[in-house]
């Protein structure tokens, strides 16, 4: 008999959420962490008071009730709604599309006048988009495209939106009325005090080592548990045999602002021109409404990822797809390992979605 039923690598969402499942069926699991902190990244950090998103603004929302529940059981959440602004070059637009956007940029004030606008600008691509470029321009028109999606996905992805696939653009949210409330799902907020107390609660019960790599000693891990719950990139696992998938990164610049206590007003505005090196800026107080008499404004870069860095995005093409479809037929043989989270599915989940996942492969593994 080993130690621990379950050595879970990695405390994000569905590392933590496995091990409380786990542990509330009587199980014991060792939770190990690479970085010095648990909760991957939804980590936050106090500065002056202000929980500050470390990695990046991450909004809960869900159309699930099951899952606003389970989050609300363990930790309170705020009425939080992400009504984010654009910048392009001084001018500031409304987000998501929607009628404030439309008055905004055309001065029109009804649906019908905005429709018309963009049912003429979508036009002029005819056939099957070749492009993101011409799948943006043919969801939205060619306004909206060049002022609000062009720059900032170029930035994002780092290469010009001709040459990206049009699938990465699926669709695009446009909305005929005057709505800024950036998501539709119906349950959405921040947990009261940051996501901290929530991992907390989640890794209640179970044995945690942070500044734990795995790799650095992984028979030795892998001897303490009968089971491995593995939240990393895939291709590490299998020491790279097919060679490395790509991500997209990020790199932050945090400040605090000891001269105002409101920056921005908003708590998310994105930079959409080219020229801005940033993406965004977020303001971190205004998730959770606070009245402190200091700011924490956090810069928003997209970067090439690189070894040693975090992987944030994982590259959608078809080289990657093709390579991670051969990693997961290996995954897929393996007896004793769970494979799990959106670096180990080589997929951009939202959270709502890796707690469903993490819930759903805990109760298939404690049947």
């Amino acid at each position: 008999m080993k130690k621990y039923d379950f050595l879970i690598v990695g405390s994000g969402l569905f590392g933590s959420v496995f091990a409380r499942e786990a542990t509330d069926a009587g199980k014991k699991c060792l939770v190990i962490e690479k970085r010095p902190h648990t909760g991957g990244n939804v980590y936050c950090e106090n500065i002056g008071g202000i929980n500050v998103h470390r990695y990046g603004a991450h909004i809960f929302h869900t159309r699930d009730k099951n899952i606003w529940d389970y989050v609300n059981r363990y930790v309170p959440f705020n009425r939080y709604t992400n009504s984010p602004l654009a910048n392009y070059k001084g001018e500031i637009y409304n987000m998501p599309f929607n009628m404030n956007t439309f008055r905004q940029m055309w001065g029109v004030t009804t649906p019908d006048e905005a429709k018309k606008i963009i049912a003429e600008q979508c036009a002029v691509i005819t056939g099957k988009p070749k492009n993101l470029e011409e799948q943006a321009i043919k969801l939205v028109g060619t306004d909206i495209y060049r002022k609000l999606v062009k720059g900032y996905t170029e930035k994002q992805w780092g290469r010009d939106c001709k040459q990206l696939p049009a699938f990465i653009i699926k669709r695009l949210p446009v909305r005929f009325r005057y709505d800024n409330n950036y998501f539709n799902d119906p349950y959405q907020g921040i947990p009261i005090g940051g996501y901290n107390p929530l991992i907390e609660k989640l890794l209640a019960g179970s044995d945690v080592m942070v500044g734990a790599d795995y790799f650095t000693d992984r028979e030795h891990y892998d001897s303490q548990a009968e089971k491995v719950v593995f939240t990393g990139t895939l291709d590490s696992y299998y020491n790279y045999r097919f060679g490395k998938l790509e991500y997209r990164s990020l790199h932050f610049e945090t400040e605090e602002l000891t001269n105002t206590d409101n920056f921005q007003g908003v708590a998310v505005v994105n930079y959409t021109d080219r020229e801005t090196p940033f993406t965004r800026i977020i303001e971190h107080k205004h998730f959770e409404f606070g009245e402190q008499p200091t700011t924490v404004i956090t810069r928003e870069y997209p970067v090439t990822w690189q070894e040693g860095m975090e992987p944030y995005y994982p590259v959608n093409d078809n080289n990657n797809h093709e390579k991670y479809a051969k990693y997961a037929e290996l995954a897929i043989q393996e007896k004793n390992v769970i494979f799990g989270g959106r670096l180990a599915e080589y997929c951009y989940y939202d959270m709502d979605k890796v707690i469903e996942s993490a819930l759903f492969a805990a109760k298939n593994s404690l049947r």
